[in-house]
């Protein structure tokens, strides 16, 4: 990368405050909110070709620790771009194995028990894992960036900018600028988060970084309402690698937002054929009973509900994803039971927010009002969260503030959502001036 003495601290000074297949946070969710490697975009028959190399190099020196360490990185990037939690197991064995032949000073397994621990939500074994790791090597980039992730999800917001700058420091390439964009996303510098993207664009030229790059300017461009930047960053995502998955549900997001519901439900029929994730398919079962197509929409429901037993069964825990489709089956002390249990484990705004969406949905706004601000705490911008604040106000019978959350999430995006969108719209409408 050129820009290599980028500073987080400096980029908060100037700021005034300073990111799959799986984080769910009500309709029409973010994107996964732990940024996957670059090595993640890289076609699966790529990956498949590495692993069969791997294996037989493993048959040849079966000694070789960091072999070992490599199959399992290999294995967790399959599951990772395939949506195949099945292949967790396999990452976990081969990392395993590789422990087995150096119990000491391998950092390299560590840090892909980490990152697996990460893709299995389990946040805190990731920071344990980041750590060790560190002891071995304290210059390891890849530590600081599963560190980062884990932290960002554990609500340590300050630990995990520390842990994106030291990445930064060390290696200061794609992986670290996506982490330290989102690090800004989420505290609302969705400007400088856009502008950190661009230089890594300005230095991407494998075409699946570029495409990786543009995505995300994408999904950013589409977050402040700019349907037609957004439109731009994915088509131009798509042109850079047309097998990009995200680019074509943001191309779908937009089409939505345009009106043109055939095209964005043609893209989500093709995407989750070849990305069948809890995700995309409540996303999906969304745009289907908006237009009318109800019996198909609970048949999508039913292919989440069957990715997330999936995604448990292969030691995964994501209860951001269990309260998603608890709400879309009109279950909400399920959903609240869910969200619950969920801030139990880890304090990303994602999970207020859907903790707080879960207790308004079963009628209790006041328990939710609390999460609601905590959602908000660290300066997000999301409109989707301040929707959801709104509405909560609305039904505590405050509509000063209810105009206010309302007016805000429509002026950040008036687009971020095909039904609540309108719902909002609706809603402000009826308030008094």
């Amino acid at each position: 990368m050129r820009r290599t003495a980028i500073r987080l601290g400096l980029l908060t000074a100037l700021a005034a405050a300073l990111l799959a297949a799986a984080g769910i946070a009500g309709r029409w969710p973010a994107p996964p909110s732990v940024p996957a490697p670059a090595a993640a975009a890289r076609p699966a028959d790529q990956l498949a070709a590495r692993v069969a190399r791997t294996q037989q190099h493993l048959r040849d020196v079966p000694g070789d620790w960091t072999g070992w360490a490599a199959l399992g990185g290999a294995y967790l990037e399959q599951a990772r771009v395939g949506a195949d939690p099945a292949l967790y197991p396999k990452a976990e064995q081969a990392a395993g194995r590789s422990l087995q032949v150096r119990p000491a000073g391998n950092g390299e397994a560590l840090v892909v028990l980490g990152a697996l621990a990460n893709a299995r939500h389990d946040f805190a074994a990731a920071r344990g894992r980041a750590r060790a790791a560190l002891a071995v090597n304290d210059h390891d980039a890849d530590a600081y960036g599963v560190l980062a992730d884990a932290l960002t999800q554990l609500g340590d917001a300050a630990g995990a900018t520390a842990a994106v700058q030291r990445m930064l420091d060390l290696r200061p390439g794609l992986a670290a600028y996506a982490r330290a964009s989102y690090d800004l996303e989420l505290r609302g510098q969705v400007a400088e988060a856009a502008g950190l993207m661009r230089d890594a664009l300005a230095d991407a030229v494998d075409p699946h970084d570029v495409a990786f790059c543009r995505t995300q300017l994408g999904d950013l461009a589409f977050a402040r309402g700019d349907l037609a930047a957004a439109a731009g960053e994915y088509a131009a995502a798509l042109a850079a690698d047309p097998a990009t998955l995200a680019a074509q549900r943001g191309r779908a997001r937009v089409r939505a937002a345009q009106g043109d519901l055939a095209g964005a439900l043609a893209d989500y029929a093709d995407l989750t054929a070849r990305l069948p994730g809890p995700s995309y398919l409540l996303e999906y079962a969304d745009l289907l009973r908006l237009a009318g197509r109800a019996e198909e929409a609970a048949r999508q429901l039913e292919l989440a509900t069957a990715a997330q037993g999936l995604f448990a069964a292969n030691g995964g825990s994501d209860g951001l994803a269990a309260a998603a489709l608890a709400l879309a089956a009109n279950r909400p002390a399920d959903a609240v039971d869910a969200a619950r249990a969920e801030w139990s484990r880890r304090r990303h705004p994602d999970v207020a927010d859907t903790l707080a969406w879960s207790l308004h949905a079963a009628g209790r706004d006041a328990e939710a009002l609390p999460y609601a601000r905590r959602a908000v705490s660290r300066g997000s911008r999301a409109a989707e969260y301040a929707y959801h604040f709104g509405m909560i106000y609305l039904a505590l019978g405050d509509r000063a503030a209810a105009r206010t959350e309302l007016a805000r999430a429509l002026a950040v995006n008036p687009h971020f959502s095909p039904l609540d969108a309108p719902t909002a719209r609706r809603a402000l409408a009826a308030l008094p001036h």
